[in-house]
């Protein structure tokens, strides 16, 4: 048993499983709308860790793998929404990148319901706050990611 399982094993006895979701958000919307969330000091679960990139356009499809094979029980990609993107069209090649990527998981056999993709402006606190709460939920009911074993010793 590795350290990370160690740790999950711990966490699992101590009152219940609490997932790891890793986001990847884009700098101008999602990151800011995080950012208002805070400073506005409305309660989200801590479960998350933000990854802020320039643009959801640079979203490379191996972070999310690499986020898995660390640990991740979950994994949500945000940025602006369509038409609203700083860099003109970096969401939509995000947006056509994501569905490619999906189907290639889903043939990898990872549960879809572990990936999420969402919109969220710089006013949207509300929105990042629900967001962040609905998708520790959904994976919280999974449990933790087991198949990451299988990514790290490479299927």
């Amino acid at each position: 048993m590795d350290e990370k399982d160690v740790s999950r094993t711990a966490q699992d006895s101590k009152g219940g499983f609490e997932p790891r979701i890793m986001a990847f958000v884009c700098n101008w919307c999602t990151y800011a709308g995080a950012d208002l969330a805070g400073t506005s000091r409305m309660e989200y679960k801590e479960n998350v860790r933000i990854v802020k990139l320039p643009c959801t356009g640079r979203i490379d499809p191996l972070f999310i793998i690499k986020a898995f094979e660390n640990g991740a029980d979950g994994v949500l990609v945000s940025g602006c929404h369509p038409g609203d993107c700083h860099y003109t069209t970096g969401n939509y090649h995000a947006r056509r990148r994501w569905i490619a990527f999906r189907s290639l998981m889903e043939f990898v056999g990872i549960d879809l319901r572990r990936l999420h993709f969402s919109w969220v402006s710089a006013s949207e606190a509300l929105k990042w706050v629900d967001l962040i709460n609905n998708v520790t939920d959904e994976v919280r009911k999974l449990g933790p990611f087991a198949e990451y074993k299988g990514l790290k010793q490479g299927w």
